[in-house]
């Protein structure tokens, strides 16, 4: 009979801090999240950042009723569409 082997690979935990919104997003949700409005300079826009890490900002969201449609990557970036029902 075959021989399996189990074995178990750390996953990475990328840390923060994490972009969580734009100059647009609710501000209540931002908010909740416990994220801080800040433009970078040369941007002639604002982001919402938390120092949470990613995990920890889904974690978050799907508490409050928001699910993940969809992820991609975009260079080092990753980033998730959420929707709530």
């Amino acid at each position: 009979s075959p021989h399996v082997t189990h074995r178990s690979v750390p996953v990475p935990q990328e840390a923060g801090p994490t972009m969580v919104g734009d100059e647009h997003s609710d501000p209540h949700l931002m908010s909740i999240l416990g994220a801080t409005k800040r433009s970078t300079l040369g941007n002639n826009f604002c982001e919402y950042y938390v120092n949470d890490a990613p995990r920890v900002v889904l974690d978050k969201l799907e508490s409050l009723g928001y699910r993940v449609v969809s992820m991609t990557g975009v260079g080092q970036t990753l980033v998730w569409c959420l929707h709530r029902e």
